[in-house]
């Protein structure tokens, strides 16, 4: 990256967060012919984004016609507004849904190829691409859109934190403050995005909208603090929905960092079970139910089981393993035996699922989805989880242009907004596999918005 000393005083525009928003933005602001700068506190960038590990969801796309797979974008709509409570902004969502495909082939453009299809839970059909490779989504995406940002000659900060949003004399935002290894620098531009992503790890905002939640501990990464919405709340930004903070059922918090483990296992065909060794819940309901399911077991949480094929599917596995968070049984017995739950009853209640499987019905917890295998192929598997704070669904208020609303729903002139720090898309629980998408779908619109707010201005 380089040294801050070089950056200028002057640009375009300015992109606030490095996550997936922030570097679709930068691309495809400069597409479209601005001169663009990401500013980006941390010392690396990728923000929450890297850590994603399911996939992104898309509707009607060219990957799901190669599979065989026809979808339609209405079916898309109303699984994610029933997953969210009917609480979703619908203007943001029909936009969402009708340019989720097209992100996909955007992305395609760029050499970021997610060609491989699994399915999450609320949703009917395998709608979250995933690179073939079975990399991790997250880290696939935003270490590639990293090299493409540097590649297209677009200034990139890391160790940049902006502190401030400045305006001119007729309250048009024009530029930033920003704390750098070389002091506070002023930046000036044309138009600010914020793109800093949510508030998962400030122990003080959950404290004021979920006291609840405040000893739980979260996937996000350490600088998901919120700062956007603090820096827009000073220019009086309307927040909205902020009490919306999804905890994610499955995550490590065992060790002192938490690790999500990735919807996609259970879209796999993974099974949870208590210390009874049964199951207790549709695995693939929607986050808040799985997640009120392992909590009300009061049982230190529960385990995911899973077999060698399920694992051959779900790479992301490897590097569970290779951190020690997975548990192995030569056999059901065997792996019983370690995780501590009652044996006879595990290998009940897998010839039970295994039987679901086999006839396509779940007759127990009704199950429809991320049953394509049934769990025979030994050595067998198990992962610890807790629910964890993961993703907050609350933000800045924006409209479909990606425009930053004020406490009476005006526009702050200037003034932009995507990805996790925006609020009301998702309503009060996020379909996995929608935030990937939400960063590269708002993300573009962002740029695009911006470009066309920099030409109506000159």
């Amino acid at each position: 990256m380089p040294n801050t000393k070089e950056l200028k005083n002057k640009y375009d525009a300015i992109v606030v967060g490095s996550g997936g928003a922030g570097l679709t933005a930068a691309l495809q602001a400069h597409e479209l012919g601005l001169n663009v700068v990401v500013l980006e506190k941390n010392e690396k960038t990728g923000g929450n984004t890297s850590r994603a590990s399911s996939g992104m969801n898309a509707s009607e796309s060219l990957v799901q016609l190669d599979e065989g797979i026809i979808d339609n974008n209405r079916d898309f709509y109303e699984e994610t507004l029933k997953g969210g409570g009917l609480l979703n902004d619908r203007a943001m969502l029909k936009y969402f849904v009708n340019h989720s495909a097209l992100a996909i082939s955007w992305l395609m453009k760029y050499g970021i190829r997610l060609t491989d299809l699994t399915i999450t839970g609320g949703m009917s059909k395998k709608r979250a691409h995933r690179p073939a490779s079975m990399e991790p989504v997250g880290f696939y995406l935003t270490s590639r859109m990293t090299t493409q940002v540097k590649k297209a000659g677009i200034d990139i900060f890391t160790g940049a934190k902006v502190t401030k949003l400045l305006q001119d004399a007729k309250k048009r935002v024009n530029g930033v403050e920003v704390e750098t290894p070389d002091g506070i620098k002023t930046v000036k531009a044309k138009v600010v995005l914020l793109a800093t992503g949510g508030f998962g790890a400030s122990k003080d905002i959950i404290k004021k909208y979920r006291p609840d939640l405040v000893d739980y501990k979260t996937t996000n990464q350490s600088g998901a603090t919120g700062d956007g919405l603090k820096l827009a709340e000073a220019l009086d930004a309307q927040l909205m929905q902020m009490n919306f903070i999804q905890v994610h059922p499955t995550a490590d918090t065992d060790n002192p960092h938490v690790y999500l483990i990735g919807e996609g296992l259970r879209g796999e065909g993974a099974i949870l079970v208590n210390k009874n060794g049964q199951r207790f819940v549709n695995e693939l309901s929607t986050r808040k139910i799985v997640s009120s399911a392992i909590t009300n077991l009061h049982e230190d949480g529960a385990y995911l089981i899973f077999d060698s094929g399920v694992r051959a599917h779900f790479a992301a596995v490897e590097f569970y393993d290779q951190i020690g968070l997975v548990e192995h049984g030569t056999d059901l017995a065997d792996l019983a035996k370690k995780i501590g739950v009652n044996g006879a009853n595990l290998e009940k209640t897998i010839a039970a699922w295994n039987k679901s499987v086999a006839t396509g019905k779940d007759k127990e917890f009704g199950r429809t989805t991320g049953m394509d295998r049934e769990l025979d192929r030994g050595p067998y598997f198990a992962i610890h989880v807790h629910p964890a704070i993961h993703y907050t669904m609350g933000g800045i208020h924006i409209n479909t242009e990606t425009q930053v609303l004020d406490t009476n729903g005006n526009v702050i002139d200037g003034l932009f907004a995507a990805g996790e720090v925006s609020g009301g898309l998702h309503g009060n629980n996020r379909i996995g596999g929608n935030s990937i998408a939400e960063t590269v779908i708002f993300g573009r619109q962002a740029g695009i918005q911006m470009a066309k707010y920099v030409r109506e201005s000159k």
